[in-house]
């Protein structure tokens, strides 16, 4: 019997990791990950130019085409799979990743008059320079029944906030647009050569609704007079739901790739919500939360119900026939990673390197001395800004009981315990909502690294929670979703659920919760939320912090 294969691409902030996955049971064949040539544009353009502020985070489109071009390459090159079994190819992009384009989907970059423009090029999700038409948008929008769905707070790493950005700053780019893109609908339309919205990223992302549509003009034109019409015109496309076909590979893609023309190439979806199909989730009742430098916390459900501080529920945003909820954390992974690069002392290193680990390994080992409670730290992890539940990057991080006698791993395990207070904060939002929340199913690489972490997460939640192993969930996601899209006359599946059924992974390891620990973290996560609220919404202090270095940087 022959073998057949699809083909699942996950573009992250850094690199495209692409995957082959065995149609008939899900397993991954062979795994290229391509860093993208340019990485992220935060203090100069590729031509030298410089860029303002520490707040922009840019990309350069061609490195996405280049780093997949290159991930098939390897996996034709160095398996036998062969060109005639791969029957399909699923997309995953990082969301609120937007950029303007020309005719014939040409990056505005590519032009020689705007190459030393920042504004011709991809604003990644991280890039926040547009805080501020954000807070315009939540203003205007106060009474709106559309904003509920967004938890009553758009996020500045959205499509409207990032293309009101440029309406205002740069005119002359946003003259020349022809269509603002999602990535993941920009690659999408160079493979195919068609432009089709996928319905994750235009739900949660760009304010899109499936029996609503999308904003009013006489809104729009409130918030910015150049965004009359922009639904009609530089934002059109019909809106499909995933796990559907986008069109098929065309032949100039074909050739550069090495694969036969006319395959079925999937619609995008956003990276985070790839994760649940590639974990098996189906259904209401089991919460993925996808961990990487940033969370994403995602859940089914068989109703729409608007609950305050997400990031939004979108109907067919993952899986067909259900609402599918967002909300998250900005920082996760980062913080971590600031922490051991930014903060730790030389001793630390030294020990270390004496003990043979790790900077990450050697805190948790000293950490997991530790008893909850005994360093006396309480944390905020809103080093990056705040998500869910205050849609507010002009927060920032803080730590609280530090002494002469505060040591590295302290501070460390109060930054793990810190990330996991954000978490219950948004598992009880949903369920004080009711959107119940049965189980955690945690993916990426920081839950398979770092043990005492999800110990902790498992202990401050009082759940069960699940460690999927599979390193490539989200690319397992959408290459099952193209084999339910391709169809079993072609080897693959007629039906979503049966295809995720087959295909998705089953490789778990289980955390159950300490209940010796309940009290006590129950009272460290009331002081959390005591700490939240005075932050958030009684001070001003940490906006005012913001404001004021932003006024050095060249910010916004």
């Amino acid at each position: 019997m022959k073998r057949i294969f699809t083909l699942g691409a996950d573009f992250g902030s850094t690199s495209c990791r692409t995957i082959a996955v065995d149609v008939r049971d899900g397993s991954i064949i062979s795994t290229v990950d391509v860093p993208y040539e340019h990485g992220v544009l935060t203090e100069n353009l590729p031509s030298g130019a410089a860029l303002p502020g520490k707040r922009t985070a840019l990309q350069v489109p061609n490195d996405y085409v280049e780093a997949l071009t290159a991930g098939i390459h390897s996996i034709l090159n160095e398996t036998d799979i062969t060109k005639e079994n791969i029957i399909g190819i699923g997309i995953d992009f990082t969301a609120s990743t937007i950029l303007p384009v020309g005719k014939n989907f040409q990056p505005l970059c590519e032009l020689e008059k705007f190459k030393d423009h920042p504004h011709a090029y991809v604003k990644l999700w991280k890039h926040h320079d547009a805080e501020r038409f954000a807070v315009r948008m939540n203003d205007l929008a106060q009474g709106e029944e559309w904003i509920k769905r967004y938890g009553g707070k758009v996020s500045a790493e959205w499509m409207l906030p990032k293309v009101s950005e440029i309406a205002e700053e740069a005119p002359e780019v946003f003259k020349e647009t022809v269509i603002f893109m999602e990535a993941s609908d920009w690659i999408v339309a160079q493979l195919t050569g068609e432009l089709v919205r996928n319905s994750c990223a235009a739900g949660y992302k760009g304010c899109w609704h499936k029996r609503e549509g999308y904003l009013s003009n006489e809104w729009l034109k409130e918030l910015h007079p150049l965004l009359d019409g922009i639904y009609e015109s530089r934002l059109r496309g019909e809106v499909s739901p995933v796990g559907i076909k986008a069109g098929t590979l065309r032949v100039e893609m074909a050739h550069s790739f090495g694969l036969q023309e006319g395959i079925d190439v999937s619609v995008g979806m956003i990276d985070a919500h790839a994760a649940l199909p590639g974990l098996g989730v189906k259904g209401p009742g089991e919460m993925v939360v996808v961990m990487g430098t940033s969370s994403c916390h995602l859940i089914l459900d068989e109703h729409e119900r608007k609950v305050p501080g997400i990031s939004g529920v979108v109907e067919d945003g993952i899986i067909p026939g259900f609402f599918a909820y967002e909300a998250g954390q900005a920082a996760v992974g980062d913080l971590f990673a600031w922490f051991v690069k930014e903060q730790v002392p030389p001793s630390v290193h030294e020990a270390a390197q004496h003990q043979g680990l790790s900077i990450h390994e050697y805190l948790s080992k000293e950490a997991l001395k530790l008893e909850p409670g005994q360093s006396g730290l309480l944390a905020l992890d809103w080093i990056h800004g705040s998500r869910t539940p205050w849609v507010n990057m002009s927060l920032s991080g803080a730590i609280i009981g530090m002494k002469l006698s505060t040591t590295p791993a302290e501070i460390y395990r109060a930054y793990l315990e810190s990330t996991a207070f954000g978490t219950r904060v948004i598992v009880e939002l949903f369920e004080d909502n009711q959107v119940h929340v049965k189980r955690l199913i945690t993916s990426g690489g920081i839950p398979q690294k770092n043990p005492l972490l999800m110990q902790i997460y498992a202990d401050i939640l009082q759940k069960e929670i699940i460690v999927d192993t599979c390193e490539n969930a989200s690319a397992l996601g959408v290459a099952i979703l193209s084999a339910a899209t391709a169809g079993a006359d072609k080897g693959g599946y007629d039906d979503v659920s049966e295809a995720i059924s087959r295909m998705s992974s089953r490789k778990q390891k289980i955390y159950y919760p300490n209940e010796k620990y309940k009290e006590v973290y129950d009272e460290l996560f009331h002081s959390y939320k005591e700490l939240s609220d005075y932050f958030a919404d009684k001070s001003s202090v940490m906006s005012g912090l913001t404001e004021l270095k932003n006024r050095f940087e060249g910010g916004n």
